[in-house]
């Protein structure tokens, strides 16, 4: 589950390049490659899976159960008229979204009655118990990947590096300025500057934990016996939301994630998680 590393933000490619020009550095280790890619296929199941078996039941409750009145997001299709709509209802405000939403692709190239579409589903046609089994084969998997990740960061003490720590947090503003162009030089860090600690520490700490948790609370075989997990989310309904927003806010953060890999050295970045090798900014230091 090892986050890729994104170099010092600068925006340009001249100015990323002056400051990458440190010599070429051993920067991840063989597990930290491996669960990294690993984490991102089961991550992109997970959710291409999780978005099948939403279709079985297109809508969200903000309640215990089943129940149309505290209904926060709806995929529907009306196919009464002439012409089939698929609608997407939010907090009661609803626009029309078919051809992408609600009546869309069915898998197989055919419009359909259909929340998400085929192609960003898995499998692609509606199959909830086959959708199921690899939801439930590729949580276990990320839990796996995971709990050797977090051995093998403390045996090699590699996972220190990654937390927020108390002296990262003063830095945090002048590294967000830089960000936004509002200073002409990143404050010095480590081997993660203190945006990335703050992100990497939320989502491994907080955002995946938040995501097993609220998936186990859905899964039958677990909530036979840890019923109380359930009810401490407000029940299979709330359970389901709270699942599905942390769902969302993990592709935002992967979609920055990845904007940042991009936009800091798209091949520096990349060598890193697949050769192992990196060359540093200037701002860059191999401790914490």
């Amino acid at each position: 589950m090892g986050p890729m590393d994104v170099a010092a933000p600068g925006r340009s490619r001249a100015r990323t390049a002056d400051e990458a020009h440190g010599p070429v550095v051993k920067r991840h280790n063989a597990v930290v490659r491996a669960t990294h890619w690993l984490t991102a296929l089961a991550m992109l199941v997970l959710v291409m899976s999780g978005l099948a078996i939403f279709n079985a039941a297109p809508y969200l409750d903000a309640s215990d159960q089943n129940n149309p009145a505290r209904r926060v997001l709806a995929i529907e299709s009306d196919t009464s008229g002439a012409t089939p709509v698929g609608t997407l209802t939010i907090f009661g405000h609803t626009i029309k979204t078919t051809g992408l939403l609600g009546y869309t692709d069915d898998g197989t190239g055919q419009p359909a009655e259909r929340a998400f579409p085929g192609w960003i589903t898995f499998p692609a046609e509606q199959d909830l118990a086959g959708a199921r089994r690899w939801h439930f084969f590729f949580g276990w998997t990320l839990l796996i990947v995971g709990l050797i990740y977090f051995i093998s960061g403390i045996i090699r003490k590699d996972l220190a590096l990654i937390v927020l720590r108390p002296s990262d947090i003063p830095k945090m503003w002048p590294m967000q300025a830089y960000y936004l162009k509002l200073r002409k030089e990143p404050p010095p860090h480590g081997k993660y500057n203190p945006l990335q600690k703050a992100g990497y520490t939320g989502l491994l700490f907080i955002l995946v934990p938040f995501l097993i948790l609220t998936g186990a609370a859905l899964s039958p075989g677990i909530d036979a016996f840890a019923g109380p997990l359930t009810a401490l989310l407000g029940g299979r309904q709330f359970a389901r939301l709270w699942h599905f927003a942390a769902m969302l806010a993990l592709i935002a953060f992967t979609f920055g994630h990845v904007g940042l890999v991009i936009s800091t050295g798209f091949f520096n970045n990349m060598r890193s998680m697949l050769l192992g090798t990196y060359r540093p900014s200037k701002y860059e230091g191999p401790g914490p």
